[in-house]
């Protein structure tokens, strides 16, 4: 059993799991270069703020969490495993794992979710049923990272997706440095 204060323990020393799907182990992993997306220098594309402008999805926040990671699981490789929903699920009911749910009409068609601690964001994983809902999800966690006056949002590792969003890599020294003034700020809190 993944028990949940070592995953936030793990966080704070700049460490996170992932899932092995073969063998159902967890590994723990802090990269030597580490994705982040500065709060400040969001890419966010303008055929995407249109869409967002129209009106058609709608977001919210914690609506349906376990229904998120769920379908952030289902893909043909996961490392998302039992153990890790599991025990995400208590880390959401303590008051640390957040979701971000996108809404057409009344079906669920996107999210994400991840681990808010003081003012950093660790985002997990997310999900899009409908084109653009992950990244609708997105623009909304990042609005409300900006109105919490969050100060770091960690992506973990850079793909070209989030380095799409403006991710960039950071040396592990420097992200501890920015990790550990995040963790600093008890003042900014999740919701």
């Amino acid at each position: 059993m993944l028990d949940p204060q070592i995953i936030l323990l793990a966080y704070q020393r700049g460490f996170f799991p992932m899932g092995d799907e073969a063998g159902g182990d967890v590994y723990w992993h802090r990269p030597p270069l580490r994705g982040i997306i500065p709060l400040d220098d969001v890419r966010l594309p303008r055929s995407l703020q249109k869409q967002i402008g129209r009106g058609l999805f709608r977001t919210t926040l914690n609506h349906c969490f376990s229904t998120v990671i769920l379908r952030c699981s289902q893909r043909d490789q996961t490392w998302i495993t039992p153990e890790i929903i599991e025990a995400y699920q208590q880390l959401h009911e303590m008051g640390y794992a957040h979701s971000v749910e996108t809404w057409f009409e009344e079906e669920l068609v996107g999210g994400l979710y991840g681990v808010a601690i003081n003012a950093v964001f660790f985002g997990e994983s997310m999900f899009s049923r409908r084109t653009n809902a992950s990244k609708i999800a997105f623009a909304a966690l990042v609005d409300h990272l900006r109105q919490r006056h969050f100060v770091l949002l960690d992506t973990q590792y850079i793909n070209d997706f989030t380095a799409s969003l403006g991710a960039i890599e950071i040396p592990d020294a420097d992200y501890i440095d920015r990790l550990d003034e995040a963790l600093a700020r008890q003042d900014v809190s999740f919701v």
